[in-house]
């Protein structure tokens, strides 16, 4: 068997459909139920690999479900074994037990209060997990991050609540949870890698070597992880209740309203398959910045880049944007 690289991606990154099918492969909600045995064996298969000391008739197939295993559950920048909660993996049955809730339970302010408490909780947890290794973050700065972004979810939900009180349709009732989503997303991802903004993404070229950290690098991959978050919310939290709204005039739907709950996290679920790994797939995970945007937005780290190489400065510097 022809060795493969087995610490680039299986797909193409430089395509969506490659990214997609990448994210797909590491976002599989399966993955979570593996055991602490099963992880760790996959990473030490993939360091035997890399050394080409793996056991004799090791397959192709264990080595792409090693790879599967590793990167679903361990950081990309420092190896460490995430949480399971703070999984991208865990995404979508985290994601559609909360969405879904939080879409049923929309009617009084005591439960709009409650369900966005739990989802801000839910993605302050989520955004720590998965920030970029480099960056430090103080038990001061998450606490001012994670209450900034719950009491913007919270004023958001309960402010378009009053304002659509007066309106007619129930259904845009039901799109206020999406407004406080989309409000909190704002808010939640800058503060929590707040750090990264303050003292800038450590950028490396393209043979890995560690180069200088970059403040625009850091508000480009913020910026396109905060657009991810928000993309991989829309669809469901805004089909979801325009189907429910129909779905709920039926007469057998009428009989079992107890159901309605799960109901709609499955429908959530749904669009979580397929949107979890369409809005982590929009941009590079290894992204990129200009030598030349470097010199013109932080020209004291264009000198500092300067003086380690030697004159012969790399043209393009990779980050990892985070998830």
């Amino acid at each position: 068997m022809a060795r493969i690289d087995i610490d680039k991606p299986r797909w193409d990154q430089s395509t969506f459909i490659g990214r997609f099918k990448h994210f797909a492969f590491i976002t599989d909600p399966r993955t979570i139920f593996s055991s602490m045995a099963e992880l760790n064996a996959a990473k030490l298969l993939l360091e035997q690999y890399r050394s080409a000391s793996e056991p004799p008739g090791t397959t192709e197939q264990q080595l792409w479900h090693a790879k599967q295993l590793y990167e679903s559950s361990f950081h990309p920048d420092s190896g460490e074994l995430q949480n399971v909660t703070g999984r991208m993996s865990f995404q979508v049955p985290g994601g559609m037990a909360i969405t879904g809730f939080m879409l049923q339970f929309y009617k009084t302010n005591t439960a709009v209060v409650f369900w966005q408490w739990v989802n801000q909780s839910f993605n302050a947890f989520v955004n720590y997990t998965n920030r970029n290794a480099e960056s430090e973050l103080t038990t001061g700065k998450i606490a001012v991050a994670y209450v900034t972004a719950t009491t913007s979810a919270i004023l958001a939900a309960l402010g378009t609540k009053k304002y659509l009180a007066k309106h007619p349709s129930p259904l845009l009732q039901r799109l206020v949870p999406f407004i406080a989503v989309l409000a909190a997303n704002c808010v939640n991802v800058p503060l929590m890698r707040q750090s990264e903004l303050e003292s800038g993404i450590l950028c490396t070229d393209d043979s890995g070597n560690k180069t200088v950290p970059s403040k625009v690098a850091a508000v480009k991959g913020i910026s396109q992880v905060t657009l991810s978050r928000i993309v991989i919310a829309a669809p469901g939290m805004i089909l979801c209740p325009v189907l429910m709204e129909r779905m709920e005039k039926w007469r057998w739907m009428q009989r079992v309203k107890p159901l309605h709950a799960p109901i709609q996290v499955l429908i959530i679920g749904c669009f979580l398959v397929i949107m979890v790994p369409t809005g982590c797939g929009l941009f590079p995970q290894r992204n990129h910045i200009s030598v030349q945007t470097l010199q013109r937005w932080e020209p004291e780290q264009y000198e500092r880049l300067k003086e380690k190489y030697t004159g012969d400065v790399p043209q393009t510097l990779r980050f990892n944007k985070g998830l």
